[in-house]
């Protein structure tokens, strides 16, 4: 027969008492740490709890598991959780809840206000005789009232605001999650805003044997999955630090709004990455969030502009230094490109041009003289190849320009930079200007319409 004080539950205050003893206790889930492998053979995460008697900074409990899915599968912050029998811990003056798998148990419920106590997910060993009903009732009244804090305007940033190695929170929409190699998983998020364009260190002839890749994934996401990304905005791709133990990103869900605290973003291959640390922690947010409703309305003002598609770093407009031949047609970003229902079509960008191949001036045109060129373009949202051919490329260049000529539109697209007597400055990082050009597409299989697709500049000429 269970003892009375085996179900008796207590509120966060009391249980920090209670220092090497085991306690029952209820709480809201303020935010998580993401679920990772131990140096062992458990899994374990961190979840933060608050309630009317403690809420800052949030009471921590370490739960163990035998398996990333017995840990607690949190669907949002401000859900509720019932721990029975975990012990509660004081280390360096910091007091914790240890959740020993062998006697803790644990049972997770909706934090919204309702009349069912049925939880959505329950460890092997809890007994439901012992559910605090009240508990769950005053908590969820309690919640009514509640306003989590999203965070401060010194931590948190927008993606067009972020700058290498700088640890940072970040508000954003998992947009989707998938498998690199067995146990490795990306996150691609999104706030509606545009990574700040970088600079290249990288040697025009590199091109040639490791060329820039198009995206940080081994190969291009699917259509269909593409198709489902918003077309305005950078899609960051957010992984693991390779030193650190795997995470279970797998069981964060696609099309949630998360803040991850103290994540830090790093330059690879001219392409930002996003990179989970030891220390990142995770905080669910609601559709219904202040902070969600401002991203979501700016994403709305962006896309209903005449300028939508323009990328923000390139205000008040692209370069100069190339014309097109239409000059009323909207600018599309390269996701658009990417995306598009037809596999043929024609489009206007803003795009910066950084590779080209083959990249000596010598080799542009064919011995008969006709150009043959693939550019590396890039805009907020994606990475293409484009090719410059024949008449195409007499219009771009302004027909057979002399060698020392063609050099200097070269580097003036790769954004390379000159000394005072006119020679290349090698050591200087390249920054590529904003430029608009018209693209179009086009297969080379009619009977593989859309693997075989393929694009073009055309109807775009340099005039500087």
């Amino acid at each position: 027969m269970a003892s009375r004080d085996e179900y008796k539950l207590l509120h966060i205050k009391d249980a920090l008492t209670c220092i090497n003893q085991r306690v029952n206790l209820v709480g809201a889930v303020f935010e998580f740490g993401v679920p990772r492998q131990s140096k062992g053979t458990d899994c374990f995460c961190t979840l933060k709890l608050i309630d009317e008697s403690y809420q800052s900074p949030g009471f921590t409990v370490n739960v163990f598991a035998e398996s990333m899915g017995k840990l607690p599968q949190v669907r949002s912050s401000g859900d509720i959780i019932q721990f029975c029998q975990v012990v509660i811990k004081a280390h360096h003056g910091e007091v914790y809840a240890l959740f020993n798998k062998k006697f803790s148990s644990f049972a997770l419920f909706e934090g919204k206000p309702n009349e069912d106590f049925t939880p959505y997910q329950v460890s092997l060993k809890f007994h439901m005789r012992g559910l605090g009903k009240d508990f769950i009732t005053c908590l969820r009244t309690w919640l009514l009232g509640f306003r989590f804090d999203t965070g401060t305007r010194e931590t948190m940033l927008l993606l067009r605001e972020i700058h290498e190695g700088l640890r940072f929170d970040l508000v954003c929409k998992i947009l989707h999650i998938c498998e690199l190699s067995k146990g490795e998983w990306m996150l691609f998020v999104w706030d509606g805003t545009d990574t700040p364009p970088l600079c290249f260190e990288t040697k025009l002839e590199d091109e040639a044997k490791s060329p820039l890749p198009l995206q940080l994934e081994p190969s291009l996401l699917p259509r269909d999955i593409l198709s489902a990304f918003p077309c305005v905005g950078t899609v960051l791709r957010v992984t693991v630090d390779q030193e650190n133990e795997k995470l279970g990103l797998h069981l964060l869900d696609s099309g949630r709004w998360v803040k991850f605290i103290n994540i830090i973003c790093q330059a690879r291959s001219g392409l930002w990455h996003g990179v989970l640390m030891l220390f990142t922690k995770i905080r669910l947010l609601a559709n219904e969030d202040t902070i969600v409703k401002h991203r979501e309305e700016f994403y709305k003002e962006r896309v209903s502009s005449k300028l939508e598609s323009m990328p923000l770093s390139c205000f008040p407009g692209p370069s100069h230094i190339t014309e097109t031949d239409y000059d009323d047609v909207r600018f599309a970003t390269l996701m658009e490109v990417l995306t598009y229902s037809q596999v043929t079509a024609k489009f206007k960008c803003i795009v910066r041009i950084v590779a080209t191949y083959p990249w000596q001036i010598e080799d542009f045109r064919s011995p008969l003289g006709i150009y043959r060129m693939r550019l590396t373009l890039e805009d907020p949202t994606a990475r293409i190849h484009a090719y410059v051919y024949a008449e195409d490329g007499e219009k771009f260049f302004e027909g057979h320009p002399l060698v020392d000529v063609l050099k200097q539109k070269r580097n003036k697209l790769l954004g390379i930079s000159e000394r005072d007597d006119g020679t290349e400055d090698e050591k200087a990082p390249r920054n590529p200007p904003w430029v608009q050009c018209c693209i179009k597409s086009y297969y080379i299989d009619k009977s593989d319409a859309w693997g075989s697709r393929r694009y073009r500049i055309f109807a775009t000429r340099m005039v500087g």
